[in-house]
This record gives C-alpha cells, sequence and structure tokens, in this order.
C-alpha cells in the first residue's frame, strides 16, 4: 500500500479496507489482521493503525470482540452503503476539479459523455 500525503494515514487504511470489501477480497465476518500485525505489514506506527480501527468500529464496519480479534460487521447493506459513499467522494472531488478548469453545464456533459464512450470502447 502506498500513501497519499495529501491525507491522514489513518483514512487511507480505512480506504484500503473498504475497497477490498468491494472487490471482494474481504468478506462480512471475516476476521482482520490485529492492529500490530497489520501496523508491521504497513510499516506505519501502531497508534496510526489503532486510530483506523477505532474510527473503523465507531461507523460499524468491524466489531472488536475481546480475545478473538477483530471482525468486519455483519451488516446486510453495508457494502452498498460504501460504495455509494465512495462513489459520491470520488464524484465530488472530480466536479470541484474540473469546474475549477472552466468546464459547466453543457460542456461538462459533453466531456463526460466522450470519456464513458472512450472508457467503453477500450473494452
Amino acid at each position: 500500500m502506498e500513501f497519499d500525503n495529501s491525507k491522514p494515514i489513518y483514512l487511507q487504511i480505512i480506504d484500503y479496507i473498504k475497497k477490498q470489501l468491494i472487490r471482494g477480497e474481504l468478506n462480512i465476518g471475516d476476521k482482520i489482521l490485529s492492529q500490530r500485525e497489520f501496523a508491521q505489514q504497513l510499516k506505519v506506527n501502531p497508534n496510526t493503525v489503532q486510530r483506523a480501527y477505532r474510527e473503523m468500529e465507531s461507523m460499524n464496519l468491524v466489531e472488536t470482540i475481546r480475545g478473538q480479534g477483530t471482525f468486519i460487521c455483519n451488516r446486510p447493506d453495508m457494502l452498498d452503503e460504501i460504495k455509494e459513499e465512495m462513489a459520491e467522494n470520488i464524484m465530488r472531488s472530480f466536479f470541484h476539479e474540473i469546474e475549477s478548469l472552466g468546464y459547466k453545464d453543457e460542456k461538462l456533459l459533453d466531456l463526460v459523455s466522450k470519456w464513458q464512450k472512450r472508457l467503453k470502447e477500450e473494452k
């Protein structure tokens, strides 16, 4: 995992776990690495991982069971919520950036349509 200096590492860890869920690399009910193991794997301070785990618990993304470890919560609608939240964040960032370049309304829609067609052709 490579880190982006513009965003706190603990938030990047949370996004990493969310993306693993979306891609099916992690599933509901799966046990995730201990905080210490994850910190060693990522080569980050254990306190950073601890903060990420604490945040994920408050988001009802994971739950820690004393003596057993930390597990992905069993919430049926969780994957759809994560996908929608992450897509909204990407879209918000995209539209802020593209509007800062002067694209508005029809010109913006034309640009999006052009790229959508280009991406379909690449498949």
